[in-house]
């Protein structure tokens, strides 16, 4: 078989489209360092137990892969249920989950369903970078609203930004990526009451509700007091709250992303997903990690301590630094964000250049990580 040239391959024009001309894939660099804090992962490897029963796991449903796996996966919805029973307090049933290959996919899913042309989804800025892409990526069209000076969320304003805007969908990161804020309860539930009409309308020309869905990636890494959004799912039928296996699990590389919704939003779901979209291979494997959630989740309270004594130290020099939920921190603010983050690079440390100018954002790793992150900005700023 031979290969084509140059030549003839630059001779054909392909029909991308328009939109998406001279764009470059997203991704965070993936440097080879000593020190890697840039894109959140839980920096706890999974223990040589976990990784063992999951190995097991995968080869036992290695023996059935010439069959397809269950479509919708009902056993693993049912742990992940009783998961976020343990977790968080909220009883569900297993057809009040959903999950897909990342959360990335399930918002994909959710804006599939929900968005398309002539429909828009509505979010407030700074916020997470892949949400304009799931837009574009689904044509609908992206409405970003801003947030507060302190990246707060003024309910006020949300409620009279989805009264103007009308929106399919609404998204709220909450913690929020890469601020790390939380919403109050009180404001997601002042939006989902306004979110009841505000939704485009149907075929008969009535009314529909906007789709809330709060993402809640980081949610295990809350704060004391914090509340969650799936206290609100009995009360809302438009809501969704999405979580992930990638953070909090350490299971990054599982690629397991999950929400709970109101059965009737989960079987529209069902409708826009690829035919046996999770692999009985990602099932087994999800399916032995929560069997091992109190070890996977045995790191949350020292990363949430290790994350409240980093902003107590940027803040003690000087640095302005806002109040995080997540395990991550943003900080700032400097004249030349990227010369810092070049001379930590060059001290072998890499965190992420992101959100507003001036700000730079950083993962809370290990103890020894953070010293080394510590050393490393103190010799970049000269204290």
């Amino acid at each position: 078989m031979t290969t084509p040239s140059t030549e003839a391959t630059e001779s054909v024009r392909l029909p991308l489209r328009p939109e998406l001309a001279g764009l470059e894939p997203y991704g965070a660099p993936q440097l080879d360092v000593p020190v890697r804090l840039n894109v959140n992962e839980n920096p706890y490897p999974p223990s040589d137990a976990v990784v063992a029963d999951i190995a097991a796991a995968v080869a036992e449903a290695a023996h059935g892969l010439n069959r397809y796996p269950d479509r919708d996966f009902g056993e693993l919805r049912a742990e992940l249920a009783e998961y976020l029973r343990v977790e968080s307090g909220v009883t569900l049933a297993p057809h009040h989950l959903w999950a897909a290959n990342g959360s990335n996919e399930v918002m994909l899913h959710l804006l599939q369903a929900f968005g398309g042309t002539g429909r828009a989804v509505l979010s407030f800025a700074p916020t997470y970078s892949m949400y304009p892409e799931y837009a574009r990526d689904t044509l609908t069209a992206w409405i970003a609203a801003r947030r507060e000076e302190d990246f707060s969320l003024d309910p006020g304003y949300a409620v009279a930004q989805v009264a103007a805007h009308r929106p399919a969908v609404i998204l709220l990161a909450s913690p929020n990526n890469p601020t790390g804020t939380a919403l109050p309860l009180s404001t997601i539930e002042a939006i989902c009451e306004a979110a009841a009409t505000t939704g485009p309308a149907d075929a008969d020309g009535g009314p529909t509700a906007s789709v809330v869905v709060v993402d809640e990636a980081y949610g295990e890494f809350r704060r004391e007091g914090t509340p969650t959004a799936l206290d609100l799912l009995e009360r809302f039928p438009h809501l969704a709250v999405s979580r992930t296996m990638s953070k909090a699990f350490g299971m990054a590389g599982l690629r397991l992303g999950y929400l709970a919704a109101a059965p009737a939003l989960v079987d529209k779901l069902r409708v826009v997903r690829l035919p046996y979209h999770l692999s009985a291979v990602t099932q087994a494997a999800a399916l032995a990690a929560l069997r091992h959630r109190g070890a996977l989740m045995g790191q949350v309270a020292s990363l949430r301590a290790e994350r409240d004594e980093l902003v107590t130290w940027l803040r003690g020099h000087g640095l302005q630094v806002a109040d995080s939920d997540a395990n991550f921190v943003l900080f700032g603010v400097f004249e030349d964000r990227h010369a810092v983050w070049n001379g930590l690079l060059k001290r072998g440390v890499l965190i992420r250049e992101v959100g507003p100018a001036g700000w730079l954002r950083v993962s809370v790793g290990t103890p020894q990580e953070t010293a080394a992150f510590k050393a490393a900005l103190e010799e970049v700023l000269g204290w």
